[in-house]
């Protein structure tokens, strides 16, 4: 399924640098004005995983296919965004339609690139950012509640709404609402402050290591789980670097344990409840992404609806057997490969075959 996240902040604080990094693409304009980006770019990129590679290996696959992960590029929002103000509500409906918002937070100073506000606070810009979702909700939840329109929703979403309108007019946050409704009809809803969050502190290059005053503010507000500190210019700079050593040796000097992706998959991951299982032959080892707790016709689905519908059961080695044992036949003749129904809970790191009628 992989997974979308789009990429939102003020003007001038690092969303395309970084997005053109996380892509190792310049498709984004990265120029120091605001609103330099306008239409949102958008970047697919495969996720990396050395357990495919080395499945890949042990099946002398042909092909080998990574799961992917899209990043949005979406204009910088300022205040009043939800009024039309800077390029307004264009760029709001351009956030429904992602899984997950990364907010790129300014956590550095310079003269040489603008800042819409007169002073560097990374808390009051995420601020203005969430208060402009929150206002632009209100509006569609106002609208949709209103009597013509709310006879054409479901029961179960005027309740979703309703009870969102009652958090937002006593200033909670809406992801309280997972506390009484289910996340598909949550998300069924489209609204903006229910979407899952990370945050990203743009930092200078001293920086990287251990933050600095601006990132040490915000993670004592809104703690690590969900933040990540990155140098955008530093992740474009090692994307320009051909060779795997080069960028080793880059990282190290500037002391980097991992890219700024890789660090982005993982807590996008963790965020959105995803894990990862594999089919693997001669023609192709290939990554899935599913969500946790995801039966085994489900993750067969991902693969061709035809799979889900016709579902018999699984072939199913985890992966550290599929690995000692080096491939199919020798975990079926140790006994490691089991076959699975349909109540089957697919785990992280499965290798699957499914059986099925057409």
């Amino acid at each position: 399924m992989g997974f979308k996240c789009g990429i939102v902040g003020l003007p001038n604080v690092g969303k395309s640098t970084l997005f053109n990094a996380l892509t190792n693409s310049s498709k984004a304009q990265a120029e120091n004005f605001p609103f330099c980006t306008i239409d949102p770019n958008i970047g697919v990129v495969p996720v990396p995983d050395e357990r495919l590679d080395k499945l890949f290996n042990i099946s002398n696959s042909k092909k080998k296919i990574y799961t992917t992960i899209s990043f949005v590029d979406i204009a910088g929002l300022v205040k009043g965004a939800s009024k039309g103000e800077g390029l307004g509500n264009k760029f709001l409906s351009h956030i429904r339609e992602v899984d997950a918002i990364i907010h790129m937070i300014r956590c550095f100073d310079s003269d040489n690139i603008q800042n819409v506000n007169s002073t560097i606070d990374p808390i009051r810009d995420l601020e203005i950012i969430e208060t402009e979702m929150k206002l632009a909700d209100l509006e569609s939840i106002q609208k949709r509640l209103d009597k013509k329109n709310s006879k054409n929703i479901e029961e179960v979403q005027i309740k979703i709404l309703k009870k969102a309108l009652e958090l937002i007019n006593n200033d909670n946050d809406l992801k309280l609402i997972e506390e009484e409704f289910d996340k598909k009809n949550i998300k069924e809803c489209g609204l903006l402050s229910t979407k899952s969050k990370l945050y990203v502190c743009n930092v200078n290059e001293q920086s990287i290591e251990k933050g600095n005053n601006y990132t040490e503010n915000f993670i004592n507000k809104f703690g690590k789980e969900n933040t990540l500190i990155i140098c955008a210019d530093i992740e474009n700079q090692i994307n320009q670097l051909g060779d795997e050593v080069e960028k080793k040796n880059y990282m190290k000097m500037v002391n980097m344990k991992e890219t700024g992706l890789n660090s982005l998959i993982k807590k996008g991951y963790n965020l959105l409840s995803l894990e990862t299982f594999f089919t693997s032959g001669p023609e192709e080892s290939r990554a899935w992404t599913i969500r946790k707790n995801c039966t085994a016709p489900n993750a067969a689905g991902e693969i061709h609806t035809d799979f889900e519908k016709g579902f018999i059961r699984a072939e199913t080695v985890s992966y550290d057997d599929f690995i000692q044992n080096e491939g199919w036949i020798k975990s079926k003749e140790s006994g490691k490969m089991r076959l699975e129904g349909k109540d089957y809970i697919v785990k992280d790191g499965d290798i699957l075959n499914f059986r099925f009628n057409t």
